[in-house]
């Protein structure tokens, strides 16, 4: 019988763990400082979606601090940002095949690096191989109003789409389109 009562003990335990465990993990996205964001658009039956988290400003000073100049940068909070096409692109004339994508940035006060990376499944740039790169491009960071969250839009530009990273005082853009 006692053999039976502890047996009882453990299993009413883990599932009272397991439990505590699915709730703290279910609401974990939704109570981060830096929330998940999601941008959806169709470019002609191409499906661009960007899934990001959006840190917030909070009187920071972001850019050459929060975010260093020269070094490698999730291009967001938390997981990696990742970008997924369904059909094959060329990301401002670079060739770019249909998948989904880890996004990472080089910043810098001219001209900034954006990296997509086939390792789309790491957390942040923590663990980020430049052997993994399908492409780089260069963009010029542009003045902007200011926004306290960060944001990616996508826009449509005749025949293109335009992705752009709002953040503070600074916005950044690349043109996508479909490859003929």
């Amino acid at each position: 019988m006692k053999r039976f009562t502890d047996f009882r003990f453990w299993i009413g335990l883990l599932s009272c763990l397991s439990l505590i465990q699915y709730e703290l993990v279910g609401q974990d996205k939704e109570v981060r400082p830096s929330p998940p964001a999601k941008t959806i658009f169709n470019l002609n039956g191409n499906d661009i979606t960007v899934n990001y988290s959006s840190p917030a400003v909070k009187g920071r000073e972001i850019w050459g601090k929060l975010v260093p100049f020269d070094k490698v940068w999730r291009t967001g909070a938390n997981e990696n940002t990742t970008i997924t096409f369904t059909k094959a692109v060329l990301i401002d004339g670079k060739k770019l095949a249909a998948g989904t994508y880890g996004v990472h940035s080089i910043p810098s006060q001219n001209e900034w690096i954006i990296i997509f990376s086939n390792d789309s499944k790491e957390w942040g740039s923590f663990s980020y191989k430049q052997e993994h790169d399908a492409l780089r491009i260069k963009a010029k960071p542009q003045s902007n109003e200011f926004q306290e969250r960060l944001s990616f839009t996508i826009d449509k530009e005749n025949s293109k789409a335009k992705v752009t990273l709002s953040w503070e005082k600074l916005k950044i853009a690349f043109n996508v389109e479909n490859v003929k």
